[in-house]
């Protein structure tokens, strides 16, 4: 066969030009998917996606931190809660005796005291040893301590919210918008005045943090015997209670209008 008369024909000659353009066609869109595939259409993250992760993460941390001071409160770590708990009380204590000041000096002169000490025997076991280990506080120093801003930010936040809220509640009782709550609000402070008779406010503290390291685990403890009396206490004062509206029908509270 003559290789002159293999592309005689002009339909044949058509065909042999398209090949290479179908072949540069699939290359190019194979090419423009996978490059796509590797490529988000919507670029960088959105500020809502980003704000919902960072409200997960502070939702995670919050909860960790619940679950350590829980952990703490109920003695799981008896090590770890003996140590917060007697470092608080023994503050409590200094400041029950002492003034804030001089209860700071003190504290303050301690651990200078231990650092300096544990600085100078360190620096003479390297001159002795001759060995080069550098400075004993090294990792702490290079700690971060800085007050992460978005946490500070959230903190002040909650206690603006836990204000307010008790602002509003102590106007509703004092301005009498409810006869019932207002006369209970009245009967507990004046049982406050025969407490603050008794106890000044840093023994209340000592108390409150004492029965915050103790009424827990106890309850826990012996759950349901202290159930059932509660209960027992519960059914007596709704029934005293309902006698004492009886007897006296303004004390009544009154249905709010839905």
């Amino acid at each position: 066969m003559d290789p002159s008369n293999e592309f005689t024909n002009p339909e044949e000659f058509e065909k042999v030009d398209k090949i290479p353009e179908q072949d540069e066609e699939v290359t190019t869109t194979s090419f423009s998917d996978a490059w796509l595939k590797n490529v988000d259409p919507r670029g960088e993250k959105s500020k809502s996606e980003k704000r919902d992760e960072t409200k997960a993460e502070s939702g995670t941390e919050a909860l960790s931190d619940k679950v350590t001071l829980l952990e703490l409160i109920y003695w799981r770590d008896v090590k770890k809660t003996g140590v917060v708990f007697g470092s608080m009380l023994f503050i409590l204590l200094s400041l029950s005796c002492f003034s804030v000041l001089s209860v700071l000096a003190y504290l303050s002169l301690a651990i200078l005291t231990v650092t300096l000490s544990f600085r100078i025997y360190k620096n003479v076991l390297q001159a002795v040893q001759k060995s080069g280990e550098g400075h004993p506080f090294k990792q702490f120093l290079e700690m971060s301590i800085d007050l992460p801003e978005d946490k500070v930010r959230e903190a002040v936040v909650d206690v603006l919210k836990h204000l307010n809220c008790t602002i509003r509640e102590l106007r509703r009782l004092f301005l009498v918008e409810d006869l019932v709550d207002s006369i209970k609000f009245g009967l507990l402070l004046w049982v406050l005045t025969y407490v603050g008779s008794w106890f000044n406010g840093m023994t209340l503290i000592i108390l409150a943090v004492v029965a915050i390291f103790t009424l827990p685990k106890v309850y826990e403890t012996y759950k349901v015997q202290i159930d059932h009396y509660v209960d027992i206490v519960r059914t007596q004062k709704d029934n005293v209670w309902k006698q004492v509206q009886e007897k006296v029908p303004f004390l009544k509270k009154k249905e709010k209008k839905q």
